[in-house]
């Protein structure tokens, strides 16, 4: 199977040049119109102002796309009903010609057929709270334990049981490195209270440990914490009331499934009026730079 490449991730791909994967389901399912086509237009604005090249994945009529020009990009934005796409259900839908926005794990596993190593996004899915009943274990946590791509991501997100997320990484294997501080932070906030495994300083370092580990032969990749800037965050004691709130309301609704996320997401929108969103722009923004410093290392 060839993907569809834009022209500039086909000329980037040729010349050898630095690219960051973004994922699409953050477009279709994460943000509201017109936000989310704005949001994405100045994601690869920020990528491209910082030396590399954005390659914004997505399933369009049966076709993997490997970036996006701005009509299409706007056509995604306005799409209702795209399927939510992982490992179970990415095949599918590209043999039925449909069309798709791709989660952590669908993006990965993109961005590693189309030879790209950088992946920059909000936040990865991770063990739902109540797992032990539902088994709600996201996709992500299995992809980064097998596919070769660095993930850089505001950590975790808030909605997640997180200590239980970082032990399923680490069973998995998983390098789970906080960017810049100790702490592991939970997405719109900076510090989730909890000690991240690893710390680097540099995207030099991230770049020099990804390629160990190609050159070890470990399976897998790195997942990049970088908090959110603190100057955009909700801090913790602030929104974790917030989370149980949208979390109550979920379950007391019968929300299950991939329909949790999204929900729970709006939910918040609501409870915070408008401020997660604020939040949720500042750190896609703040991880499209940081993929952009490590893609471009890497490319030395």
């Amino acid at each position: 199977m060839t993907p569809v490449y834009s022209q500039e991730v086909a000329e980037a791909r040729a010349a050898g040049a630095p690219i960051v994967a973004l994922e699409s389901t953050i477009i279709t399912h994460g943000m509201p119109w017109p936000q989310n086509l704005d949001m994405a237009r100045r994601v690869e604005a920020e990528i491209r102002s910082s030396g590399a090249t954005p390659a914004t994945i997505a399933v369009l009529h049966g076709k993997l796309h490997i970036g996006l020009d701005d009509d299409a990009l706007e056509d995604l934005a306005g799409t209702r009903g795209a399927a939510k796409l992982s490992r179970a259900d990415l095949a599918v839908c590209l043999s039925e010609g449909r069309t798709g926005a791709t989660t952590v794990a669908a993006t990965m596993i993109a961005a590693h057929h189309a030879g790209i190593s950088v992946f920059a996004t909000g936040g990865i899915g991770g063990v739902h709270r109540g797992a032990d009943q539902s088994f709600d274990v996201s996709a992500d946590l299995r992809e980064l334990a097998i596919t070769p791509v660095t993930v850089v991501a505001a950590g975790a997100k808030a909605i997640l049981d997180l200590p239980k997320t970082l032990e399923v990484l680490e069973t998995y294997g998983v390098p789970v490195i906080a960017y810049g501080q100790d702490a592991f932070p939970a997405f719109w906030s900076s510090d989730a209270g909890l000690k991240a495994p690893l710390r680097m300083d540099t995207p030099d370092a991230i770049a020099g440990a990804h390629a160990m580990r190609g050159a070890l032969g470990l399976a897998g990749g790195q997942l990049i914490a970088n908090p959110i800037p603190v100057e955009a965050e909700i801090p913790r004691a602030e929104i974790t009331p917030m989370v149980e709130r949208a979390l109550a309301d979920a379950e007391a609704h019968g929300i299950t499934g991939k329909a949790v996320t999204p929900y729970l997401l709006q939910r918040i929108f609501e409870l915070t009026e408008g401020r997660s969103l604020t939040a949720n722009i500042a750190l896609v923004l703040n991880n499209a730079r940081l993929g952009a410093e490590i893609a471009c290392a890497l490319s030395k």
